[in-house]
């Protein structure tokens, strides 16, 4: 038997909507989900709503489950936390991951969905996209004992690898901000705070997630000679300026592109992408990752969060949607 669901579509840059959609039945190799939670991936998601992809990049951009073209009507989302409804008896009634858009119900792969482990709540899990970012990140420039590592840019991306360059013995981190009130973030994820004013020179390893170009600016001002800066922003349409005089040549500095949609290049014979995901979700136990998300709202009320989120008005890091009564 056919179910109803609902997604939210953006049916125009900067106007969403709620939109009745009817399931499929599942066939033998899929699965029917209900969801619990899903989480608004704030900067990637609102360059989508305000219709900011550019022409070129329209083809990379593409969620796995995308439906409808950019810049619109798209539906658009890749972080999904459900339950089993229908499927393979191991997996009914399991919680799962999906890098699915914002929809209350959804019929999918098997092999498109990774297990929570019972200890990682399913509301902690919508995580998972963003510290599978960090983990790719990590492999793509890991640290070595005793570096100095700065993260600039203190959103969703540039917290989680933080929270797991924490782990690493003997490294000194340092999250850099404009948003002073991100302190109270660094703390709780256990490393040291700056703004960008502030921040201490002579890195190693300079993790750029600010989106900004005077972000990555400060990033490479911050290395040590033959450092490393390691980009992970997204700019959409945006020009990017810029001053590579200076230290630069003399001092060698590497700027160096990171990107979730392929495995690293130090892991890609090993691991491939449920790999990185099963390892990401197994992160997620660590309680500290709680502190990513900032707020919650209900699904119903979606277009209106992410207006805001779009305009500044909303802060956040990770935006929880729940699917209550869904």
């Amino acid at each position: 038997m056919t179910r109803p669901a609902r997604a939210f579509w953006l049916r125009a840059p900067g106007a969403g909507e709620i939109r009745p959609v009817t399931l499929p039945e599942p066939g033998a190799d899929e699965l029917q989900v209900r969801t619990l939670f899903s989480g608004v991936s704030r900067g990637t998601e609102t360059l989508v709503f305000a219709g900011k992809v550019p022409d070129s990049q329209y083809a990379t951009m593409r969620a796995p489950f995308q439906e409808g073209d950019f810049p619109a009507p798209v539906k658009y989302g890749y972080l999904n936390v459900g339950e089993v409804e229908q499927g393979p008896a191991h997996l009914r009634g399991r919680t799962v991951f999906c890098l699915y858009p914002h929809q209350s119900a959804y019929v999918v792969p098997v092999d498109a969905v990774t297990v929570v482990p019972e200890q990682v709540p399913a509301s902690r899990a919508v995580l998972a996209g963003t510290v599978e970012t960090a983990v790719n990140a990590l492999w793509d420039a890991p640290p070595l004992l005793g570096d100095r590592v700065s993260v600039v840019g203190a959103g969703m991306v540039g917290c989680a690898v933080a929270a797991l360059l924490a782990r690493f013995p003997g490294v000194a981190v340092e999250l850099v901000d404009t948003d002073p009130t991100r302190a109270e973030v660094a703390a709780a994820l256990g490393v040291d705070f700056a703004t960008p004013e502030a921040a201490t020179g002579g890195r190693d390893l300079v993790v750029h997630a600010s989106a900004s170009a005077a972000g990555l600016q400060r990033g490479l001002d911050l290395l040590a000679p033959e450092g490393t800066v390691l980009e992970l922003s997204w700019y959409g349409d945006r020009q990017v300026q810029l001053s590579l005089g200076a230290a630069f040549h003399s001092g060698r500095l590497t700027i160096r592109s990171s990107q979730v949609g392929m495995v690293a290049p130090a892991r890609r014979s090993s691991r491939g992408y449920a790999d990185r995901m099963a390892l990401a979700l197994h992160l997620l136990a660590d309680p500290v990752f709680d502190t990513l998300i900032t707020g919650r709202s209900a699904f119903a009320e979606l277009p209106d969060v992410l207006a805001r989120l779009s305009a500044g008005s909303l802060p956040a890091l990770c935006h929880l949607i729940t699917y209550d009564g869904e």
